[in-house]
């Protein structure tokens, strides 16, 4: 963007530092001038005959003040400009640490030196932002990679379907449909949680009041038929817990932890904990189930898009391997926190930690 051309911080710098030099110099050549006027008599009387003191002490002082007076200027001008130099060098480093990031390059350091001043702690923090945005686009180009993968596999299999179809005119064409649909709903279902991904992200949703262990109920009953059919209990429990957010959104939060917890959990006999609880400043969703051990390093990515913790069952509710990563998108839309730790006896559990809203 063009603008008009001014000042640069550094010649302000120094006409600031020239300037008050100067004003410095004039006040303390006015005090000696008025401390020399006190005590000299306008005119003393000599046996030469009478004397102006003060006329003489104002022609032999005038020329040594304005002396003085360049000499400060010249000297606050050289010396203001040295400082001002030397004071902005930590600036010209995050200005140059800038222009390397506008250019994408993100690895770049300031690593200021020195103690924490207002230039270091700006250095400090541009430096947080770059490994934020580093470990960002990191994420980012996984995401691409690992999103055109999954959805490239399901056009590749249909493709392979199509062509053996093909060349065989005399096959049975009723598997390859019922294939053909089962393959087409998978990518349906990616593309649309994908879409679910970019609209958290925005932010683009309207907030009202509501009750999350309303949601967890609601979430619990739809996938009860889930649940029971992979011979598991689910466990609902909490008191009223208002928050403040989308219902759609949250029940989707929540219909992904369940779902995630019933998929995940042990062929038979398990068990699926839902609870919720409100606290002075937020209200808590935690789910938990039964499955197998979880290293931290494993429960550490699981929130990544496409990331798995264990071999997922290939079938009809394997999901797409979104599910955690819109939780953790749609979390932090609401300005909340999501926490994963592995449970000692195997399974996990899953905090979602939302700020506090009033009685719904």
């Amino acid at each position: 963007m063009d603008r008009e051309p001014g000042l640069s911080v550094r010649l302000k710098l120094t006409l600031s530092y020239a300037g008050f030099l100067m004003v410095a110099g004039a006040m303390l050549l006015a005090a000696v001038w008025l401390f020399l006027l006190r005590y000299v008599p306008e005119v003393i009387y000599t046996p030469g005959g009478i004397q102006t003191l003060k006329y003489d002490l104002v022609r032999a002082f005038t020329p040594k003040a304005v002396a003085v007076l360049a000499f400060l200027l010249v000297f606050g001008l050289v010396g203001g400009w040295i400082l001002a130099g030397s004071m902005l060098v930590p600036l010209t480093r995050i200005t140059n640490a800038t222009r390397l990031a506008a250019n994408g390059k993100l690895s770049h350091r300031i690593h200021l030196e020195g103690r924490i001043d207002e230039f270091r702690e700006l250095a400090d923090a541009f430096d947080t932002m770059l490994t934020r945005l580093e470990a960002h686009n990191a994420e980012q180009q996984r995401f691409a990679a690992n999103a055109s993968h999954e959805l490239r596999t399901p056009l590749a299999i249909t493709q392979t379907l199509l062509d053996v179809a093909r060349n065989d005119l005399n096959r049975d064409t009723t598997a390859l449909v019922d294939r053909l649909h089962f393959i087409n709903s998978r990518a349906i279902d990616l593309i649309e949680a994908l879409l679910l991904l970019s609209r958290a992200d925005q932010r683009s949703f309207a907030r009202e009041h509501v009750d999350l262990s309303l949601i967890a109920e609601e979430a619990a009953e739809t996938l009860l038929p889930l649940a029971e059919k992979r011979g598991l209990t689910i466990e609902t429990s909490g008191d009223i817990t208002p928050t403040i957010g989308s219902h759609a959104l949250l029940l989707q939060i929540t219909t992904n932890l369940v779902h995630n917890a019933i998929v995940h959990n042990l062929p038979a006999d398990g068990t699926v904990w839902v609870t919720t609880s409100v606290h002075p400043k937020s209200a808590v969703l935690t789910v938990e189930n039964t499955g197998a051990k979880l290293s931290p390093q494993v429960v550490s990515t699981l929130v990544e898009p496409f990331q798995r913790g264990t071999e997922r069952i290939r079938n009809g509710h394997s999901g797409v391997g979104l599910g955690l990563a819109i939780v953790k998108s749609i979390t932090q839309a609401h300005d909340g926190t999501l926490n994963l730790t592995p449970r000692p006896a195997g399974g996990l559990r899953v905090t979602v930690r939302l700020p506090a809203g009033c009685g719904v």
